[in-house]
């Protein structure tokens, strides 16, 4: 007997998952999938612009600096990462999913409704991390008709 097939959004969940564990960022990992139509269109994980640094050599300890709002100073977060790659890349992203490990910030969720991604998938809250009361990035998704759920 076969064994049951898993679906599309764990295979992709799980590829996430595993593409964060190639960040250099000491506070958090994320990684994230862009799919259309059951194909990958791009991949990411949040980290320093290519050719610029890595966190976990230059502040191993502490990790790079922080912003006003104690967020990295200097990375790109992973979906950003994915759809700058996918757009670099001449691909059309709209109707396309994605799946990320954390769920969305308020800039990533402007940039992901903008790009015509029109489905979110998230393995764990932003909010909570940060210790927000909401996830202000899904909850603008959710507002203007893109779906973003927890997988």
């Amino acid at each position: 007997m076969l064994a049951e097939k898993p679906s599309f959004d764990i295979i992709f969940m799980k590829l996430a998952t595993d593409l964060a564990l190639r960040s250099h960022c000491v506070k958090a990992q994320v990684g994230a999938v862009l799919t259309k139509d059951t194909r990958i269109i791009s991949i990411g994980y949040n980290g320093p612009p290519a050719g610029t640094h890595n966190c976990d050599e230059e502040w191993p300890e502490e990790g790079c600096p922080r912003d006003s709002r104690g967020s990295c100073s200097l990375a790109l977060h992973a979906e950003e990462n994915a759809i700058l790659y996918a757009v670099k890349n001449g691909a059309d992203l709209e109707g396309s999913t994605l799946y990320v490990t954390l769920s969305p910030c308020l800039p990533c969720a402007r940039l992901i409704f903008s790009s015509g991604i029109k489905k979110v998938f998230f393995k764990s809250s932003y909010a909570e991390y940060k210790g927000l009361s909401s996830d202000e990035g899904g909850d603008f998704l959710n507002r203007f008709g893109l779906e973003c759920r927890k997988l």
